[in-house]
């Protein structure tokens, strides 16, 4: 009978009164199938979403907030470092094998990445490749490629071998990337990225998926660097699942429901990704595909798998909860668990039970702590490795032997070929053949001379923009002082107005008292009257040249 089991990891908020020591630990170990129960937990330990990693020994998980990975040994059962780093931790992935020593790869506050060899502490930090804090990463099936998304709202492809590399890579900038720089950047995005995995295909016909608060969902061909499609969703989604037979993806969404983006909902002669007819049209996916939480359930849904045997999906939400899906029928199952504290991270691990099973050759016993590849020794001749870089595990039976045993791997295989084996030779030849293609360079070129073009028109176009808007500016303030001048003046000859009405009327007044024979203060008033019509005339106020009729 096959044993399923899960990982989660929580993100520690206020503590409640009422909650029991046991759901205050950060890591927890589940089974799913035959029955869900609860295995083992971890203590210490508080996550953001995708920082989260496991193997087969270990557990790593990147503390929230902090610069620090806890790493716990699943075979002992306790914490067994504390590993330290120069930036924090934003995300993390692993690189190898579920049951060997691989390379754990961290996303940093600062836009890096920092990738640590587990089995002999080498690491290597790259320059800054992102804007913004790295939020997600995903490695592909055969753990080549890296993709690593960013809240610029860009996604970078990497190639693990060559981050890896100990040889020195050239630096023209053609013939393969400088080292620690990514091969290209995927910019389709307009808002932070949430959610990056690959589809689990190990040839070179794989995709990759990405979501980013911008309510988009879009599936690439990251080695040409090419949109295949794009979804239009109707809430931006937090995480990604994708189906075992890379027939669908999974969406969840923060008010805890879950959109399924079906690959092959469209009719078409050959797959849809890559029918040229479907790939230029954005799909908007229909309600009906869209699954909810009953209400006295519903709440943020921060992490998302898939079971093995793609019947299934596992959720976790804010408020603690575990909650199954019947992904045949479309619809909310079974909760599995309450764990209290946010579900921040949910790893399905392989399943056991397998008859014949291959029995793994090596064990990582301990992981090895970092060290910065610069204090590695390398005088060491002309070797272009270092003298005291060390592989540390344990093997778990007798060396292999040249005749082949009933279960061979790749590893076998590698360390008893008279060469190298075939088969990596031939990965290794497909791999250079995409890195070095020069038609991959020059269409890179080519836009990045149409972007400079673009950006070139674009900044002429606001410059003149500009320049018409300090124009109307000076336009607008010559009229407003126009209009100053013009208010100054009237106000100047209404004042005048004024005073002439009232002189003339002072005038005529004086004079009708002359023709009446009446006294004017104390006299007969005719000097007094001749003298004001004397100054009316010198000052233009007599009554002929008034305008009181018109005012």
């Amino acid at each position: 009978m096959l044993t399923e089991t899960f990982v989660v990891s929580t993100q520690a908020v206020e503590k409640k009164a009422n909650a029991t020591t046991v759901k205050d630990v950060g890591v927890h170990i589940h089974d799913y199938q035959p029955n869900p129960s609860l295995k083992s937990s971890f203590k210490k330990s508080s996550t953001q979403p995708n920082c989260l990693a496991v193997n087969a020994t270990h557990i790593f998980t990147a503390q929230a907030e902090k610069s620090v990975v806890h790493v716990y040994s699943r075979e002992r059962g306790n914490q067994e470092a504390v590993v330290p780093f120069q930036e924090k931790i934003t995300c993390l992935a692993l690189a190898g094998r579920y049951h060997g020593a691989g390379t754990l790869i961290l996303g940093t506050q600062g836009g890096r990445l920092v990738l640590w060899e587990i089995a002999t502490g080498r690491q290597i930090n790259t320059p800054q490749s992102h804007l913004q804090p790295v939020t997600c990463l995903a490695v592909n099936p055969i753990f080549n490629f890296l993709i690593s998304g960013s809240s610029d709202s860009n996604l970078n492809v990497w190639s693990i071998p060559t981050l890896l590399s100990f040889s020195q890579h050239s630096q023209d900038g053609f013939s393969q990337p400088p080292p620690y720089t990514p091969i290209r950047t995927l910019s389709n995005h307009r808002a932070a990225i949430t959610a990056v995995v690959f589809g689990h295909s190990a040839s070179k016909a794989n995709f990759a998926i990405s979501a980013a608060k911008d309510q988009t969902c879009i599936v690439w061909d990251y080695i040409n660097g090419t949109v295949l499609h794009t979804y239009l969703l109707s809430v931006s989604p937090l995480c990604l699942a994708l189906d075992p037979a890379d027939r669908a993806v999974y969406a969840g969404y923060e008010d805890g429901s879950i959109q399924i983006l079906n690959f092959y909902s469209q009719p078409s002669l050959t797959h849809p990704l890559y029918d040229p007819n479907q790939q230029s049209t954005p799909t908007q996916p229909p309600p009906s595909d869209r699954w909810h939480l009953p209400e006295t359930s519903s709440s943020p849904l921060l992490c998302i798998q898939v079971s093995y045997d793609g019947t299934a999906l596992l959720s976790g939400h804010e408020d603690g909860k575990i909650q199954a899906w019947n992904i045949a029928k479309g619809k909310y199952n079974v909760q599995l668990a309450d764990f209290t504290l946010p579900v921040t991270n949910l790893c399905m691990l392989p399943p056991l039970g397998f008859p014949n099973a291959p029995t793994p050759s090596i064990k990582l016993q301990n992981v090895v702590k970092p060290r910065w590849e610069s204090s590695l020794d390398t005088s060491n001749g002309n070797s272009i490795i270092p003298s005291n870089y060390t592989y540390t595990a344990q093997y778990t039976s007798r060396l292999p032997y040249p005749n082949p045993p009933a279960h061979y791997d790749d590893l076998d295989e590698a360390l008893t070929h008279p060469s190298f084996p075939t088969s990596i030779l031939e990965e290794g030849i497909a791999e250079l053949a995409v890195l070095n293609d020069p038609s991959t360079h020059k269409q890179s070129s080519e836009e990045s001379n149409f972007l400079r073009k673009e950006n070139a028109n674009l900044k002429t176009q606001v410059d003149d923009a500009l320049g018409r808007q300090r124009d109307a500016i000076g336009e607008v303030l010559k009229l407003k002082q126009e209009q100053f001048r013009r208010e100054e003046d009237d106000a100047v000859k209404k004042a005048r107005k004024k005073r002439r009405r009232i002189r003339v009327m002072e005038v005529e007044e004086r004079r009708r008292k002359v023709v009446m024979g009446e006294v004017v203060d104390g006299g007969d008033g005719r000097g007094e009257v001749e003298m004001m019509e004397a100054g009316d005339g010198e000052e233009g106020l007599s009554s002929d040249t008034d305008e009181m009729s018109s005012d």
